[in-house]
């Protein structure tokens, strides 16, 4: 793991949860409601969540009946997670590119744009080979990611959001690539800064991604409600698939 990932240190600040406390868990308990509605997902199944973040998805999982484990490359948001573990409920520091050894999983989910970190498509096929290697056959993938296209026409260049006290500064930007969002505040008596970077995949690289590691996609849909995608006015593409 390079210290140079940017993921790896703000991902693991109390900053970036403070940024980012106010999600909406209503929106994604009615989302993981709607998917296990779908894919029919037996009772009692083995489910990963994958790059889990606090544990919010891992947690309706578990509600509804599955056996889940929720993982994170962020020591910060796994120890945040832990208060929630209980039986068929564990959560654990993990890098998403390796194979969790020993462990096989009916149904693989990577929500909320959890993916495209990296800078290069060979680590976006390391992770995709390593859900793989992890499914069951015909074992379930779920990745949940912003619609590109969408954000790309639509980006907001600069943004002042207050957070508990915090005044944070963020502009955007679009490289042909990535979505680059720079983040500045003041906090504790010093001067922060911090940027995310996602590569801006579009349908057709998910396709490509998947086709080449022995995925069939399902059906693809375009929000929470799972409405049908719209590379124009959808605001998620969210894509199905089942290890072939």
């Amino acid at each position: 793991m390079s210290s140079k990932e940017w993921f790896a240190d703000w991902f693991d600040t109390p900053y970036y949860h403070i940024l980012y406390k106010n999600r909406n868990d209503e929106e994604a308990a009615h989302f993981i409601e709607n998917l296990i509605e779908f894919i029919q997902l037996d009772l009692g199944s083995r489910v990963l969540d994958l790059a889990c973040g606090k544990g919010r998805h891992s947690v309706t999982l578990n509600k509804l009946g599955y056996n889940v484990l929720g993982v994170d490359l962020s020591v910060n948001s796994i120890e945040r997670a832990k208060p929630f573990e209980k039986e068929g409920l564990k959560f654990a520091v993990h890098d998403m590119r390796q194979v969790i050894d020993g462990e096989k999983f009916d149904a693989i989910f990577n929500l909320f744009t959890s993916f495209g970190y990296f800078d290069s498509i060979e680590d976006n096929l390391d992770v995709i080979r390593s859900i793989h290697t992890m499914l069951i056959k015909n074992g379930y993938l779920v990745i949940d990611f912003m619609n590109a296209e969408k954000v790309i026409s639509n980006l907001v260049l600069t943004e002042v959001k207050t957070v508990d006290g915090i005044t944070f500064n963020i502009e955007r930007k679009y490289d042909g690539k990535h979505i680059f969002k720079n983040i500045r505040f003041e906090a504790d008596g010093q001067i922060h800064h911090y940027t995310e970077r996602v590569q801006a995949l579009k349908l057709d690289d998910f396709e490509q991604l998947l086709n080449e590691t022995g995925f069939a996609i399902i059906r693809i849909f375009g929000d929470f409600s799972l409405n049908a995608y719209d590379a124009k006015t959808s605001d998620r593409l969210i894509i199905t698939a089942k290890k072939l």
